[in-house]
C-alpha cells in the first residue's frame, strides 16, 4: 500500500469516527492555517531542515545534530487533543 493510499484510508476512517462538529472545527482550523501563508514558510521536501535541540518522550534533550550523523533521521509531530 502507498503512502497516498495509506493517507487515504487515515481520512476516511477519520470521518466516520470524530463527530461531524469535531470535523468542523478541525477543518476551519486547517483552512485558517492555510490562509495565514503558513504554507509558505514551511520546509518543503527535499530542503534541510534547520537544526534543533528538543526534548524527548522521556525529557531527555535530544539534537538533530547527533541524530543525523548516525544516519538518516524521521520526525513526527503529534497536535494533541482538540
Amino acid at each position: 500500500m502507498s503512502l497516498e493510499e495509506k493517507l487515504a484510508a487515515t481520512r476516511a476512517g477519520a470521518a466516520t469516527r470524530i463527530p461531524p462538529e469535531r470535523q468542523a472545527i478541525m477543518h476551519r482550523a486547517t483552512d485558517d492555517l492555510r490562509r495565514s501563508g503558513i504554507m509558505d514558510r514551511i520546509v518543503k521536501p527535499g530542503m534541510a531542515a534547520p537544526s534543533f535541540e528538543l526534548e524527548n518522550h522521556d525529557g531527555r534533550r535530544v539534537d538533530s545534530g547527533e541524530l543525523l550523523a548516525g544516519g538518516p533521521m524521521v520526525l513526527s509531530f503529534f497536535r494533541g487533543a482538540w
